[in-house]
């Protein structure tokens, strides 16, 4: 401590010694000495990724989204980031990743930061991607949640028409779909189901299709369980209609009148058919 002060002494006396050390520092500038208590308060960070490996060089990455204002943001990101650092005992390098909304969002002065917001930290403004058109599906789905309303539709169905595998367009399904539902709250399961038009994908498995089924199971046992099962008959025989053509009365009757296994196992079954006898063949085999 004694040589703390000791320090602070001669820089306060000889003020020229900053700028020699600090060539941006004027030489005739004047300091007032304090030494504040810095308070530790609770502070929240929205994502630390850690590197799965015992590769010291490769960095944290705090990830931190922001889509409005807040004069305090810069300030309350940078106080938690480095107050992590140090209660984390951290000894590999880091990075910064701000998803922020608008430029025109007031974040807080950038001055005390500028250093660390030119080299370690990347800023991606949504609003700069509403212009592009040759993005990546990543992009494309963070580019969604900012799209304007009318063009949501169309963009989710792009999005989904990417996926090349079973497993790849299942994992962009159910980010459309929360995204989708983050959006649009107002929106009820079906009808966000029918703005990405969906014809080929298996929704059996789908985040939504099990809200849908679950909805008996856990609320009004008989009533609620009725409505789920209705709702999944009809998004079967919808699909159908898409797969194989216009079905006919008769073959919806079939249809509804399956028990719910062999429906579900009709949902699956229905991604592979080629046309109208599929379905016949299928239905005339398992009823």
């Amino acid at each position: 401590m004694k040589t703390d002060k000791l320090f602070y002494r001669i820089f306060l006396s000889q003020p020229a010694l900053i700028s020699e050390l600090l060539p941006d520092i004027p030489a005739n500038c004047e300091f007032d000495y304090s030494a504040p208590v810095v308070k530790e308060t609770e502070l929240r960070l929205d994502g630390v990724l850690t590197p799965l490996t015992a590769d010291l060089n490769l960095p944290l990455v705090f990830l931190e989204a922001q889509m409005q204002s807040d004069p305090e943001f810069y300030g309350r990101f940078f106080a938690g980031l480095f107050l992590y650092l140090r209660q984390s005992k951290i000894t590999r390098p880091w990075r910064g990743l701000l998803i922020l909304r608008r430029r025109s969002h007031d974040l807080g002065s950038e001055a005390p930061y500028q250093i660390l917001l030119n080299t370690w930290v990347q800023r991606l403004y949504l609003e700069d991607l509403l212009p592009l058109t040759d993005l990546s599906p990543n992009l494309a789905l963070l580019r969604l949640l900012v799209i304007p309303d009318q063009e949501a539709s169309t963009a989710a169905q792009s999005i989904l028409s990417s996926g090349s595998t079973p497993a790849e367009f299942k994992r962009l399904l159910d980010l459309v779909e929360a995204i989708l539902i983050n959006k649009f709250p107002q929106l009820s399961i079906e009808e966000v189901r029918q703005m990405l038009n969906l014809r080929e994908a298996d929704v059996t498995q789908t985040r939504f299709y099990q809200e849908v089924l679950q909805i008996g199971r856990q609320e009004g046992w008989q009533e609620g369980w009725q409505e789920a099962f209705q709702q999944e008959v009809d998004l079967i025989i919808r699909l159908l209609n898409r797969r194989c053509g216009e079905i006919s009365i008769e073959q919806q009757d079939q249809v509804r009148s399956l028990p719910l296994e062999t429906l579900e196992t009709l949902g699956e079954a229905l991604l592979d058919f080629q046309g109208i006898t599929d379905l016949e063949n299928w239905l005339q085999a398992n009823t």
